[in-house]
């Protein structure tokens, strides 16, 4: 197979750089090499941050009606390329062209969410708070922000920061994981084609090297990434050591409570597509169902059968449910973490250990994957295994899983089935976890609420998108006005102000 050499996107063109490294870009599907990217050096980060903060600084005083055009423009753009942006997905990623889709869907509410950036900016105004003295306020763009992204959704999390950060006024640099860069690269095109000024957006290619640039480099304002707890506590703590301000998204183990009451066939259905979908490849995959009392063998046995059913096939092809994990790294993970459970005695319900796709031979497959009582000592249940693999701990009433999750120590998402609302209410309330579905298994908040969890699952105080999403990319300023008229110019004391 022919590879493809992949470069940065610079100041508005794409640019091989002056860095000389690379590194290939897999098919996790047939595990073939399909491209070498190439990677930046300090001197390609010196030259991109220059050029964001020559541009931020245009882009922040051009109008907000001259903003939201190009944001409208940008979204008729990626709708009408919904099918190139999720061909490329599934090419580096691996997961099926209906779920490329609806990651894109996902990331379009929150472009339109940030075509109403003007209602979102509007600040506030006191008149006479004193004699002759008006107080108001307004928010003004940081600067130059970048954008650290994980491989699991190549587009849905880069339109999570940079539509919000480019309409607030912010020039953008996204750093997208090396294992899924095309995307990044057809989206810059896109920006580009809706009318942005060179070096609004920009995409850099790199390593550690060019994350550590990006987190201690002066001239970057605000770091957002999402991504795993301990690289996400780390970006925490070296970009706030820096004074740069700090959104970081970790990991998660997001656990879903079955209540004996529950629609099974619904919760079965729901937790297997929220297990396996993406090959549990998702922040808020389920990857824990607390079976309650008497729901417990019943519920095992319709997951067992749905996970039985799943057709796990590349993602190219029209019925496949379920593509292969991203790289082979990963796979040994999941394998391993699974066969650790087995040996500390829990049941193996359904083994996607051995799964084979008939011609693709090669590429890093795991099959869905069930296993019963599940201890919380066990790997399998401390870890975030990130593949299709479903634990199932047995408790004995709401009570018991509600401190099951609490003691976690990650609070990203979580779900109840039940049909009961008491129940339900007193879920909602009493986890500590930031987003709750309620007979929902995959909470992620529409594009007008905000997306991030609690505890491990958080670093900063800001969460993703919506009204956080605004928040975060600006910084208030309030001004006290006075204008007297010349006659009572005077009266200054030097006293404290007050009325």
């Amino acid at each position: 197979m022919t590879t493809t050499t992949i470069n940065h996107f610079i100041s508005g063109a794409e640019s091989a750089g002056s860095g000389t490294g690379t590194k290939p870009v897999y098919d996790p599907a047939t595990g073939a090499v399909t491209a070498q990217l190439r990677l930046a050096n300090r001197e390609d980060l010196d030259t991109t941050v220059a050029n964001a903060k020559k541009a931020a600084e245009s882009w922040g005083d051009i109008s907000l009606a001259k903003r939201t055009a190009v944001l409208f423009k940008f979204r008729e753009l990626v709708a009408s390329h919904v099918d190139e942006l999720a061909a490329l997905i599934t090419a580096e990623h691996g997961k099926v062209l209906s779920d490329a889709k609806g990651e894109i869907g996902r990331g379009l509410e929150v472009i339109e969410f940030a075509c109403g950036i003007p209602q979102l900016l509007k600040g506030e105004y006191s008149d006479q708070v004193s004699t002759g003295i008006d107080v108001f306020s307004f928010r003004e763009p940081v600067g130059v922000v970048a954008g650290i992204t994980p491989f699991n959704f190549p587009v849905m999390v880069p339109l999570w920061m940079a539509p919000m950060a480019i309409a607030t006024g912010n020039a953008f640099i996204l750093k997208p994981s090396h294992r899924v860069p095309s995307a990044a690269m057809l989206l810059a095109k896109l920006w580009k084609d809706a009318g942005l000024p060179d070096g609004v957006f920009q995409v850099l290619h790199g390593d550690r090297e060019v994350v550590s640039g990006l987190l201690t480099h002066p001239d970057v304002d605000a770091i957002s990434f999402v991504g795993s707890t301990p690289v996400a506590k780390h970006i925490l703590e070296v970009a706030t050591a820096h004074g740069k301000r700090v959104q970081a998204l970790g990991g998660a183990k997001n656990h879903a409570i079955i209540m004996p009451d529950a629609d099974l066939d619904n919760a079965a259905d729901h937790l297997a597509a929220a297990a396996f979908g993406s090959a549990g490849q998702r922040c808020m995959a389920i990857s824990v169902a607390v079976a309650v009392g008497d729901a417990a063998e019943l519920l095992v046995k319709k997951v067992e059968e749905r996970a039985l059913d799943v057709k796990v096939k590349n993602g190219t092809e029209p019925d496949a449910d379920m593509g292969p994990v991203i790289s082979s790294e990963s796979r040994e993970f999941i394998v391993k973490t699974i066969t650790e459970a087995e040996k500390a005695g829990a049941a193996m319900v359904v083994d996607g250990r051995a799964l084979v796709v008939p011609g693709h031979e090669e590429g890093f497959w795991v099959g869905p994957t069930v296993i019963d009582h599940v201890k919380t000592e066990m790997t399998a249940y401390t870890e975030e295994i990130f593949g299709p693999v479903l634990v199932v701990v047995r408790v004995e009433d709401l009570d018991a899983g509600i401190k099951l999750i609490n003691s976690n120590p990650y609070g990203n998402g979580t779900a109840i089935f039940t049909s009961s609302g008491a129940n339900a209410r007193k879920f909602q309330r009493s986890v500590t976890v930031g987003m709750i579905g309620i007979n929902v298994p995959l909470p992620v908040p529409v594009a007008y609420y905000s997306f991030g969890g609690w505890k491990a699952s958080l670093f900063g105080d800001k969460h993703i998108y919506g009204p956080e999403g605004v928040s975060f990319y600006t910084r208030g300023k309030v001004i006290t006005s006075r204008w007297p008229e010349a006659s009572h110019a005077s009266g200054a004391s030097y006293n404290f102000p007050s009325n």
